[in-house]
């Protein structure tokens, strides 16, 4: 199973060094992760995403809830939540196959952020299944780079994650 934790860190150098190496001395297996900052510039955000059973995912969570710099660990697949990832696809294109190409991209509302006469370059967003339904229609054509990021989420509703400020 799958499980999405969203951890609030200090947004400092090193921490996610410490984290990520915190899965790895562990042996437990990041799928993906993805950092940035929050609203606040001296929080970031880590959402990563790991495979394993509720023994598993207990364990991440104790041995994230240790670290120093961690503030606070929710797990989001426990709940309601939305997330998505994103990915940069290079395509190879020439005359015939272009408009398939900008046919295919429209009906997945992407967006082509850059044109070459031999490639194209694709921004997809949206669930796992999306990105990987568009990037297997798209190796026919010739993918020639890819770039993903990690899966980002947040809870639906009025549950969050971030820190309440006092004051």
């Amino acid at each position: 199973m799958k499980h999405v934790l969203a951890a609030l860190v200090e947004n400092k150098p090193g921490v996610l060094s410490r984290i990520i190496n915190l899965f790895s001395r562990r042996g437990f297996n990041i799928e993906s992760a993805a950092v940035g900052e929050t609203e606040d510039p001296k929080i970031s955000r880590l959402t990563v995403v790991v495979e394993g059973d509720d023994k598993v995912l207990e364990q991440v969570t104790k041995q994230l809830n240790k670290l120093i710099d961690v503030i606070k660990v929710s797990d989001l697949s426990s709940g309601d939540m939305t997330g998505r990832g994103l990915a940069l696809i290079k395509v190879s294109v020439d005359r015939e196959t272009m408009g398939e190409i900008i046919e295919i991209s429209d009906i997945f509302r992407t967006k082509i952020i850059d044109v070459s006469p031999k490639s194209l370059i694709i921004e997809v967003t949206g669930t796992d299944e999306k990105i990987m339904a568009f990037i297997d229609l798209m190796r026919r054509f010739g993918i020639k780079e890819m770039a993903q990021t990690g899966l980002i989420a947040l809870a639906r509703g009025a549950k969050a994650t971030t820190i309440k400020k006092e004051g």
